[in-house]
């Protein structure tokens, strides 16, 4: 899989991995989340390229202060960047035919917020959406699995974290500290099950993340409402995918996704908690399939 780099025009340098060849007939995006980077999609990476060949493109980035992509400046940490992002590493890096995005938690929102900012340049090339543990309506639903006091004090503690974090620069987290949250963020993340090579590789992930970045796309997490511009994409091929003990972004954020977007294929997944693509990759697999042979078959793409 060759890396790549892509400099934006602000001179942040994203790592880019692409799989396939470029004329491939569609090529999917797979966008990580928060604090993690493009290796949480291994398994998808690996179906895509032993069902389809090379008639599929796969493109793997790390979102700006984020795995091996460089740091940001902390004006710069929202949604809103990350979606301009995104155009760009399309037209950059898959600068002709259809697209299918495919987005984890915060790279789901990035997807949405690329459709928002620039609906002309999705409708022109986005052919089918696979949303994976994500939301549409920020923080509305986020109750951690807790009773609504423990909420909001958990809240509360997170958001004046967030202000400490994101004012620390490019510094990373110390192993020493990533290595005793351990057992929190498993709780946090997983479900009724975790492989060990999971946890590793989400904790390696997040010690790659800038402290910036951990703190500074928090509050564009939490306010971000898109189910309009959901609603506005008609007929594009589609699947969310959900954890019933997920709880980040509990089946609600899945299921008000399904809803303004109808040709949704909603999936809940019994026992999994936010990391689906770690926990349940073969559900995640047929789903991401789906979309891609209803693509493949000649599905128009999406007209906002």
């Amino acid at each position: 899989m060759p890396d790549l780099e892509l400099r934006l025009p602000d001179d942040v340098r994203l790592h880019v991995d692409v799989t396939g060849p470029v004329d491939a007939e569609v090529t999917a995006v797979l966008l990580h989340g928060w604090t993690l980077d493009g290796r949480s999609w291994h398994h998808q990476v690996a179906e895509l390229r032993e069902r389809f060949g090379g008639r599929v493109r796969v493109i793997t980035y790390d979102a700006r202060g984020h795995g091996r992509s460089s740091c940001l400046a902390l004006r710069d940490a929202t949604l809103a960047q990350l979606g301009d992002d995104l155009a760009a590493v399309v037209d950059e890096i898959a600068p002709s035919g259809p697209i299918v995005l495919v987005g984890h938690s915060m790279g789901g929102m990035t997807v949405m917020e690329y459709a928002h900012r620039h609906p002309d340049r999705f409708a022109a090339r986005t052919a089918g959406l696979v949303f994976v543990s994500t939301t549409a309506e920020g923080h509305t639903h986020t109750a951690y699995g807790l009773s609504p006091r423990i909420t909001r004090l958990i809240r509360l503690a997170e958001t004046t974290g967030a202000g400490v974090l994101a004012r620390c620069g490019g510094w990373r987290p110390p192993h020493a500290l990533l290595r005793a949250l351990r057992p929190s963020i498993r709780w946090m993340l997983f479900g009724d099950r975790c492989d060990p090579a999971d946890i590793r590789l989400v904790t390696s992930a997040v010690a790659r993340a800038t402290l910036r970045s951990i703190g500074g796309f928090r509050a564009s997490i939490g306010a971000q409402h898109r189910l309009e511009t959901l609603a506005a994409l008609g007929g594009l091929p589609a699947a969310a995918l959900v954890g019933d003990r997920d709880r980040l972004t509990p089946p609600p954020c899945a299921e008000s996704i399904a809803a303004a977007l109808p040709t949704t294929e909603l999936t809940v997944c019994p026992g999994a908690g936010h990391m689906l693509m770690m926990e349940r990759p073969g559900e995640v697999n047929a789903a991401l399939t789906g979309v891609l042979d209803r693509v493949l078959a000649g599905r128009p793409a999406a007209r906002l």
